[in-house]
This record gives structure tokens, sequence and C-alpha cells, in this order.
């Protein structure tokens, strides 16, 4: 059995769909901060049959929230302080996210302006369905 340890001050990441927590840690750039992270993949879930957890030592303020919620909305957010869990975020799709996604298509404006930002809004949340603002281009997730 596998021991991590508890974080003081801090969040962690539960109900990751397995295999996606290092990609979850590079989107939310936690490779840039100074803190302390422990990625457990592929962790027995009587819920998902295997899941991953991000383990996470540092300000909740740190986590973007909306990029979180856009990548997989279902994953818990538990707020530690003191060691216990003392908030749970619930997690809602964006209703924009800028330069998380690039558009597709190659007559789109941010295919010729590089500066530009790349910024989706939600079409249909039903459907989860993300649209380009400039060019109306459908966000695949298959591609």
């Amino acid at each position: 059995m596998l021991n991590v340890g508890k974080i003081e001050e801090g969040f962690v990441l539960d109900h990751i769909e397995a295999g996606k927590s290092l990609s979850l840690y590079h989107h939310l750039q936690l490779d840039k901060l100074d803190c302390t992270v422990a990625i457990i993949k592929n962790a027995r879930s009587n819920k998902m049959g295997k899941k991953d957890i991000l383990k996470v030592e540092c300000d909740i303020n740190m986590l973007n929230l909306d990029i979180l919620a856009f990548i997989d909305h279902n994953i818990t957010v538990n707020v530690i302080k003191d060691g216990e869990i003392v908030d749970k975020k619930e997690l809602v799709l964006p209703k924009e996210i800028k330069n998380v996604i690039r558009c597709k298509n190659p007559r789109c404006i941010t295919s010729i302006e590089q500066g530009l930002p790349h910024i989706f809004f939600l079409a249909d949340e039903e459907k989860e369905i993300y649209r380009c603002k400039y060019c109306e281009e459908k966000y695949d997730s298959k591609k």
C-alpha cells in the first residue's frame, strides 16, 4: 500500500481521470510554482475503478479553476488548511477560456496574428462545446 503524507495547507485534486494528472500538472503550470506537488497515478477508486490524484502544497489562489473546469469539471477540489479539508470547490464550465487551446482553423486571424490570444467561448453548455471567439470554429477535443 502506497502512503503519501497529508499536506498542511494547499489543495487536493481528486477524481482525475486515470492518466490525466501529468497533463493537468502542465496546463495548471504547477511546474512553474515553487511548491510541493505529489502526483498519484492509477490509484484504486470505488467510483471510477482507477483515478489520479494531485496534492499541491501552496495557496489555492494559485490554481486557475477555469482551466481545471475546462479540462474536467468532474474533478473534486478539496481545500486544505491545518491538515484538514475546510472547503470543497464546485467546478463549473467557464464561459470563456483564454490561451488554453488553440484554434485549428488555418483561416482564423489567430493563425496570422501570432500575438493574438486564443479565446474560446462556451457555445453549448449541455454538449460542452467551445467555439473560437474570432472565427467560431468548433473546438474538437478528439483532434
